[in-house]
């Protein structure tokens, strides 16, 4: 795959593969519409490696996960509560380096800790296997405002990635995720 996205002519056919079945969601310039990840930024929610990025084109994200954890995000809030979302939300202000209240991100540690770091990780790098986003860097799926992340947290998401594979057949989901990777990876 790595060799494949550097030949021009199937860097074309990826390209025109793109702007046919990718762009709706992850635009054109595959920075990725609100919700949407970034596909130029190689930061990945399943994986970069060309095996995983295939994986993701072929056989979809979150339409039937392995386990529920890997479906959704859930919903946080009748869980913690509001003074525990408010709390949590100022802690991931903080793993992402962010102005954050002191007081309220110690609370909301404990209860990340808790709740959110067997998805996330205890230092919110994120984990590949159930596409939980990294929390500790400045890249946000739902948007970077407080508002976002209260809301994520409080009402959970749900994205789901479609299969390709049957639609495209494995010579063109090939050709796309060498396309794909290349994006990221020039």
């Amino acid at each position: 795959i790595p060799e494949l996205a550097k030949n021009t002519e199937a860097s074309a056919m990826g390209k025109r593969l793109y702007l046919t079945y990718c762009v709706q969601c992850h635009g054109s310039d595959a920075r990725g519409s609100k919700g949407y990840p970034n596909l130029a930024d190689n930061d990945w929610l399943w994986g970069g490696s060309p095996d995983m990025i295939k994986t993701s084109i072929a056989a979809g994200r979150r339409q039937k996960a392995p386990m529920p954890a890997a479906q959704a995000m859930p919903p946080w809030e009748a869980i913690i509560g509001a003074d525990g979302v408010d709390n949590v939300t100022e802690y991931v202000l903080e793993l992402s380096g962010r102005k954050a209240d002191a007081a309220m991100a110690a609370k909301g540690k404990e209860i990340y800790m808790t709740n959110c770091a067997a998805c996330h990780m205890p230092d919110g790098a994120g984990f590949h296997a159930l596409g939980a986003p990294r929390l500790n860097d400045n890249i946000w799926l739902f948007g970077k405002a407080k508002s976002d992340i209260k809301k994520t947290i409080a009402e959970g998401r749900n994205n789901v990635m479609p299969a390709w594979k049957e639609m495209l057949g494995d010579d063109k989901v090939h050709v796309l995720t060498a396309y794909v990777y290349g994006l990221s990876n020039n």
